[in-house]
């Protein structure tokens, strides 16, 4: 996990799963336990993809594309818990919406660049289908 380290984007999901088990160690207990896990849980499959993206360079474009996902359920799930005012605070709330885009805006930036390295590559334009 230690080569994990050097990429930003890992760093960035990383500390976004951190910062979402402080935020829902907070939570009222009606939402920590539903709302709560859904979005632990969403933010570890987050931290999975890019593991996955970074280790199968093979499928790498289909993990890119189901990270995309994720990472968008997630900000639903954010602004959601705003909407809900489950945060202690809206700083709170502000954190885990800035990761959440800075992780986006790295992964769709990361597609976006395996594609114009490789546009003819099977892997890229079938969706990553091997």
């Amino acid at each position: 996990m230690r080569h994990l380290q050097r990429y930003p984007i890992w760093r960035d999901a990383n500390r976004l799963l951190v910062e979402i088990e402080r935020a829902v160690r907070g939570f009222p207990r009606y939402h920590k336990y539903t709302l709560g896990s859904e979005l632990r849980r969403q933010a570890m499959t987050i931290c999975r993809l890019i593991s996955r993206a970074i280790s199968d360079k093979q499928r790498q474009y289909h993990h890119l594309e189901r990270l995309k996902l994720a990472v968008d359920d997630l900000k639903t799930q954010i602004q959601l818990a705003k909407e809900l005012q489950v945060f202690s605070s809206f700083t709170q709330f502000q954190t885990l919406s800035e990761l959440a885009v800075a992780v986006g805006r790295q992964s769709g930036g990361w597609a976006k660049r395996l594609i114009s390295n490789n546009p003819k590559s099977p892997s890229v334009t079938e969706g990553g289908v091997c």
